[in-house]
């Protein structure tokens, strides 16, 4: 009798087993048929790599965790859809939060700082893989994934399809966050105005040369004048030739470290940052881990004339072109009023807005036709006098996943297992379309997208030509982001104010900057906290000295020389001819 009772028991645990399996494979078809196309993959694959996803859950069914992302459409889609479908069909609860990126930062480093589990997955951007390297507080995921985490590390992620795991590799060669979402800073603006004849003739009458996309600062600031100024007003409506934010706010910090200074030419040549000076004009020798310092004192650039340069235009610009309110607003606030249509161009936009940009008028969104089609382009930014060829030409952001040491063990697997599933070739191609910030090659090269790309205002165009490697997230030289970030917007926000200048202000936070590196440099020489690749601070020197020996680059005697634009039609033209 007893013999009976335990086989029952076990035919029915067998049952309830199998019965489960089946609900959780009929989640998985209900969510592939209704909502995962199109994809890269067939269905029978998706439903191939759904069942792996299931079986590999199936320790961790019930349990519940919490991740956090910053707020982009693409974050919302994961929050909103992703959670339902990964729990359909794995029985994990997902909590994804979303806050601002500074807030997201914040978090990150406090878990650090106390080693307390407050989340058990980040989308972190890859800017802090110089920290996530040298504290080694983060998961090494290449180890990770042969290691602790190969039974639940998904045999078809294909790392090789990703864009950007070139920027989530630490100088050791070894992965620390996997990307999810992807997007450059470019140039946008109303193509539908620049066609007009008569604005063409006026400028050309004005400026000597052709309206169209500025090659350097000097045609976007002509081109700023020109719509400002003289254009005025376009079919009734008042027009400004610029658009830009200046709260201060942690992200007024990130409109500065992504890229603005090496796009006026501050850092030095070399891809993807600039070896031995960087975008945030850290100075760091090749071949070292040792960053030795900001100031122009130190062999930095952060307050060297073209850093300088840099932050006297985006506040010149900011208050002589752009929309009255403009600099009290944040990078989010900043998104609806270029959707009202009274801007001509923006010389800082963040592919990440496209998504919100290609809404319907119906939406209230005021920059397409009444067919849907963009009345804007998007192009590669201009670049600042003291920019050479070889310099760094614009920023990337690759929001990646990073799983902090301090989340327990079980608790890691299942945040991996739905990091994962949000950046699978099951779902990437939805997700693209939702969010517009690839990460994988198959994705961006989908038929959908050639479909698609007329009404994408040259997205697909930017990511599918090899330039877009030129743009690239901040690097190595940063020893510890969250520490050197929120510097920058507050003294950045001192310029807007009106209370220092843009040299004081430069100067200021270049020194601030070196003070915090070397309280680095003793925790690292004491205890070894950046594991050795802490700062190593060089003794200071005149700045002539340095300007002679490959430090900040000397003032120039002309920062506004000849206008230069070139037409779209030829920029696409080369795009597709690479």
């Amino acid at each position: 009798m007893r013999k009976y009772l335990l086989s029952a028991v076990a035919v029915a645990a067998v049952v309830a087993w199998t019965s489960a399996a089946h609900a959780d494979a009929a989640a998985a078809k209900k969510w592939i048929d209704q909502e995962f196309q199109p994809s890269v993959l067939s269905k029978d694959e998706q439903m191939a790599e759904m069942e792996w996803f299931i079986k590999a859950a199936e320790p961790f069914k019930g349990m519940e965790i919490n991740v956090l992302s910053e707020s982009i459409p693409t974050h919302s889609y994961e929050s909103e859809v992703l959670t339902k479908a990964f729990e359909d069909m794995t029985g994990i609860k997902v909590n994804h939060q979303i806050l601002g990126e500074g807030e997201v930062v914040q978090a990150v480093q406090t878990q650090m700082q106390t080693k307390r589990n407050l989340y058990d997955a980040y989308v972190n951007d890859s800017d802090l893989i110089g920290t996530h390297s040298r504290l080694q507080l983060a998961y090494n995921l290449s180890d990770w994934m042969k290691g602790e985490g190969a039974d639940v590390t998904n045999p078809g992620l294909d790392l090789d399809d990703f864009m950007g795991t070139q920027f989530t590799t630490g100088p050791d060669g070894d992965l620390y966050q996997l990307p999810d979402q992807q997007f450059a800073n470019l140039y946008w603006f109303r193509k539908d105005w620049f066609d007009r004849p008569e604005y063409q003739e006026a400028f050309k009458a004005k400026y000597g040369y052709d309206l169209g996309v500025p090659v350097n600062w000097s045609a976007y600031e002509d081109i700023a004048e020109f719509f400002s100024k003289d254009v005025k007003n376009i079919d009734g409506v008042d027009i400004f030739g610029h658009m830009d934010y200046g709260k201060r706010a942690p992200d007024l910090g990130w409109r500065m470290t992504d890229a603005w200074l090496s796009m006026a030419g501050a850092g030095s040549k070399g891809e993807p940052n600039g070896i031995p000076i960087d975008e945030w004009g850290i100075r760091m020798e090749a071949g070292t881990c040792n960053p030795v310092g900001a100031s122009v004192s130190r062999g930095g650039a952060a307050n060297g004339p073209a850093a300088v340069y840099a932050i006297r235009k985006w506040d010149e610009w900011l208050r002589n072109y752009a929309p009255p309110g403009a600099a009290s607003f944040d990078f989010y606030q900043s998104l609806p009023a270029l959707s009202q249509g009274n801007v001509a161009q923006q010389i800082f936009w963040y592919t990440a807005f496209t998504a919100d940009m290609v809404k319907p008028k119906s939406e209230g969104n005021n920059t397409v036709d009444d067919d849907g089609n963009p009345l804007w382009r998007m192009a590669p930014s201009p670049h600042g006098p003291y920019w050479e060829d070889g310099q760094k030409v614009g920023y990337q952001d690759v929001g990646s996943w990073t799983i902090l040491k301090s989340t327990p063990v079980d608790r890691a697997k299942a945040a991996w297992l739905y990091a994962q599933f949000v950046v699978s070739k099951t779902v990437d191609v939805k997700k693209s379309h939702v969010g517009l910030t690839f990460i994988r090659d198959s994705s961006v090269n989908h038929e959908s997208f050639s479909e698609r790309a007329p009404k994408l205002g040259g997205l697909v165009e930017f990511y599918r030509s090899p330039d877009r490697v030129a743009w690239s997230p901040t690097g190595i030289n940063v020893p510890d982001y969250p520490k050197l970030a929120q510097i920058w917007w507050q003294q950045i926000g001192d310029v807007n104010s009106g209370a220092f200048t843009p040299q004081e202000a430069m100067d200021r936070l270049a020194q601030e900057m070196d003070v915090t590196m070397g309280r680095m440099q003793a925790a690292d020489e004491q205890a070894n906290v950046y594991g050795g690749c802490g700062p190593r601070l060089n003794d200071e020197k005149d700045a002539a000295f340095w300007y002679e020996n490959g430090g900040a680059k000397p003032p120039l005697e002309n920062e506004k020389p000849q206008g230069e634009t070139v037409k779209y039609e030829d920029l696409v033209a080369r795009w597709a001819a690479q």
